[in-house]
């Protein structure tokens, strides 16, 4: 909302020295959000005068219109003589009021005039536009043509209210009352301790059975129209240039007489008004909801199919308006009023949600649903009407009928019960009763009681519904600066979770190893379940959609961690990045499709243990995951030598390097599951309970899903439920005893059937080794003629050491030969070269 300093002074007698920056203060104070002050006219020099023109000669030769022309400009030139003026417009005539700006005058952008030579004649002077005037867009780009009433001389900067201030702002969904001067004109009385001359408080008129006939189907979404009749408008009346400036300064373009004045009485009052050109409605005017297949064509040119739900006026040939959004082709009054001499005036209230949902399914937002949606007065609909039609009577030489049509829907105000002492409680700080009843009666509620409070709260502040609403006008008003600063007393010795500890650790582990944090949004589409290959049946495909998602792309919440993160890799190698290591925390949704109906909780009381626990039950699982991906080299190539581009091998390593951290000892076996590579592809499990409980997957992924995701070949990936692992683990993350003895260092080469997992053979080691055993690794895996058909050799390096002393040879050799007869008993491993 633009709001003009010297409109609001009308209202509001603010102190003479007070500036926009100074008001803007004020209405900050108070809780209106002031975006920006903006100055008029900064930098405007005159002489800037009315000129009438004298003659006009028309200039040949030149590749646009050029007139050299007389202008009268009084005694503001110091000699009362003609001045030469050479201009480029050419929509003024002789005889027209024009804007003269005289040598030595400014415009704005330090646009200094003087007189110069051009065209081949001397111009002393420069007849002005609206644009370069900083005035806005009048609709007519060329020169600006004043009514013929005004003297040559006249200042125009005066005249035309060039210099001014003008508020902008940014009015919140709850305080729709100050999209109207009258609003912020109350906003700023209060906050300045003066009284409001309130502009609507007019004689009007009570209804009678005279007025033009209207029939209101839906009392529900229209509970108040009122009806007025001007006759006898002069089509050729324009509005005055008071009026155009002030619609300018408000952000608004000019257009007719008729038109321009709803506009005014709207910006003034908040009430969205719409003139109908009597002559061009056909019968009573109605309000109801749009029939199935019913179309309009709307001011804008645009014919919209229309919503059941959809409210619209109508008269005896269907609908001639969205009512509260946009009116019809059919009756508009057109831009130059010039056939339009009787118009019939609408000023109703209609439900804002019903007008909010009219404006978002037909995406037409308009300056009458922006208030409608945010609640405007019905009570001031009767006085804006009246205000309209004594504009009209006023500026356009009307004759207003005497019939007044309203139609009201029963309604009694708000009341609303509060302790005296509520307010106090919300702030902590202490107001005491007096402040209270003073500050609500300032916003226009009626008070009374003494200890409990009844409030009736005022037409126009539908936002004011309950105790707490009225505690935070009493806190606003009196200063949200001055509530006391206070930290919370938390109680000592809490910390952290285990679960966030572990969090932390997997984390800083990651980021240890190369891997770089991201954090996506956790919603995706149904579509990338087909990308990653993922079956018919696959419980990753139940997804929980959002009822008003940000993206109609991605309206469900994720279930596994991997669209997001493959995603945010496919973007960072289309931006160059080709060597990638990326992980992320956080909760997949994974509904069961059998979750009970949540309950309705109440807001007057706080919910009981068993409607706590109903509300539990009817949210899906959701459990935490840390995936990886990886594309690219892993090792950087160089001086040093050759790098190493990365493989599913680093995916089931980040699963490892998660594992440890939470004191849990990996197992790893070959798996097939999307969207992973059948032959690439591991699973990854801990014991739980002495059970093994699959925790998680690694590998390469598929071709197909490589393809159809647009990643680069070889991109490796892993994902693991970070819950089971925690309850996988044993507790507390014991430090490694840190031995000050030489290690010693055996090395085995084991044959087993290739379809014997390296995890089983590693497994078997461990278990024979015993308590020496500090590191065991596999260094190679052989495969050939060696050592026959259906084999392999698995290469392992076994460390051992003893915290207490050095171990011999003999020792060392003793547990090297445990481990390999527990692994040849196991997997029916042999020794190489045996």
């Amino acid at each position: 909302m633009r709001v003009p300093l010297s409109w609001l002074r009308e209202y509001v007698d603010l102190p003479a020295g007070e500036s926009g920056r100074d008001v803007q203060a004020k209405l900050i104070s108070a809780g209106l959000e002031v975006e920006t002050v903006e100055q008029l006219g900064a930098g405007l020099k005159g002489p800037l005068v009315v000129g009438k023109v004298l003659t006009i000669e028309e200039l040949t030769g030149f590749k646009k219109p050029i007139r050299f022309c007389t202008v009268d400009v009084g005694i503001a030139n110091g000699t009362g003589e003609p001045q030469e003026i050479v201009c480029g417009a050419s929509n003024f005539a002789v005889g027209d009021k024009v804007v003269v700006i005289l040598p030595g005058g400014v415009l704005p952008g330090n646009f200094e005039i003087a007189a110069r030579k051009t065209y081949g004649r001397t111009s002393h002077g420069m007849i002005c536009s609206g644009a370069e005037l900083g005035m806005g867009d009048d609709g007519s780009h060329g020169i600006i043509v004043l009514p013929p009433e005004h003297e040559a001389g006249t200042d125009a900067i005066e005249l035309l209210e060039l210099v001014d201030e003008v508020l902008d702002i940014a009015v919140t969904p709850d305080r729709g009352y100050c999209l109207s001067m009258r609003g912020v004109a109350r906003e700023a009385a209060i906050a300045y301790g003066l009284p409001l001359s309130d502009p609507a408080l007019l004689d009007v008129p009570g209804p009678n059975s005279h007025g033009y006939e209207v029939r209101v189907a839906d009392p529900a979404g229209c509970d108040r129209f009122t009806a007025r009749t001007v006759t006898g408008l002069d089509p050729e009346a324009a509005s005055p240039v008071w009026l155009q400036r002030r619609l300018q300064k408000a952000g608004m373009r000019p257009i007719s007489l008729a038109v321009d004045v709803t506009n005014y009485v709207m910006l003034e009052l908040g009430q969205p008004l719409h003139a109908y050109d009597r002559h061009r409605v056909e019968g009573a005017i109605g309000v109801r909801r749009a029939q199935p297949g019913e179309k309009l064509t709307t001011l804008d040119g645009q014919v919209r199919v229309l919503d059941p739900e959809d409210l619209v006026i109508t008269d005896n040939r269907g609908p001639i308006g969205l009512a509260g959004v946009m009116g019809g082709a059919n009756t508009e009054i057109d831009e130059t009023g010039a056939t339009t001499t009787d118009v019939v005036i609408e000023a109703a209230h209609f439900d804002p949600v019903a007008i909010a949902r009219t404006a978002r399914r037909h995406k037409l937002s308009s300056e009458a649903s922006k208030r409608f949606e945010r609640g405007v007065d019905p009570q001031a609909a009767s006085a804006a009407a009246q205000r309209t039609v004594d504009l009209l009577v006023l500026l356009a030489g009307g004759t207003a009928e005497a019939g007044v049509t309203e139609i009201t829907a029963p309604s009694a105000p708000h009341t609303i019960s509060i302790p005296a002492d509520h307010p106090d409680k919300v702030a902590g700080m202490e107001y005491g009763r007096e402040t209270v009843v003073r500050r609500l009666q300032q916003v226009g509620c009626d008070v009374y009681g003494s200890d409990e409070l009844i409030v009736t709260v005022p037409s126009w502040r539908p936002d004011l519904r309950d105790p707490n609403d009225l505690a935070e006008e009493v806190i606003r008003l009196e200063g949200y600066e001055n509530l006391p600063s206070t930290l919370p007393h938390l109680p000592s010795g809490r910390g952290l979770t285990e679960s966030q500890k572990l969090r932390r650790r997997v984390g800083r582990a990651l980021a240890g190893a190369g891997y770089v944090e991201v954090q996506n949004y956790p919603f995706l589409g149904e579509g990338v379940f087909d990308q990653l290959g993922l079956d018919a049946d696959d419980p990753r495909r139940i997804t929980i959609r959002l009822a008003n998602p940000l993206s109609d792309e991605e309206p469900a919440l994720r279930t596994t961690m991997l669209p997001g993160l493959l995603g945010a890799l496919r973007r960072n190698v289309g931006r160059g990045a080709h060597d990638l290591a990326l992980f992320e925390t956080g909760l997949v949704f994974r509904p069961s499709g059998e979750e009970p109906a949540p309950p309705r909780l109440p807001v007057d009381r706080r919910p009981t243990d068993d409607e706590i626990a109903a509300l539990d039950a009817a949210l899906p699982r959701q459990p935490r995951r840390v995936a990886v991906v990886l594309s690219g080299a892993r090792e950087q190539a160089g001086w040093w030598g050759q790098g190493r581009t990365a493989t599913w091998a680093d995916a089931v390593e980040a699963g490892r390097i998660v594992s440890r951290e939470a004191g849990v000892e990996l197992i790893v076996r070959q798996d097939r599951h999307a969207p992973f590579h059948p032959g690439r592809c591991a699973a990854l499990l801990a014991v739980v309970d002495g059970e093994e409980v699959l925790v998680g997957n690694a590998g390469e992924l598929h071709p197909r899903v490589i393809k159809a995701m647009y990643l680069p070949e070889g991109t490796a990936a892993m994902e693991l439920d970070l819950d089971r692992l925690e309850r996988a683990s044993t507790g507390v993350v014991a430090a490694p005893t840190v031995s000050t003895f030489p290690v010693a260092t055996q090395d085995v080469a084991l044959v087993v059937d290739a379809s014997v997992p390296a995890a089983d053979v590693e497994t078997a080691l461990r278990s024979g080794a015993g308590g020496l055993l500090e590191a065991l690794r596999l260094f190679d895996v052989f495969t050939g003629d060696q050592i026959g058909a259906g084999k392999k050799s698995l290469a392992y390096s076994l460390r051992f050491r003893a915290p207490d002393r050095t171990l011999t040879a003999e020792e060392a050799s003793a547990a090297r030969d445990a481990a390999v007869a527990v692994a040849a008993e196991r997997t029916g491993a042999t020794l190489r070269g045996a």
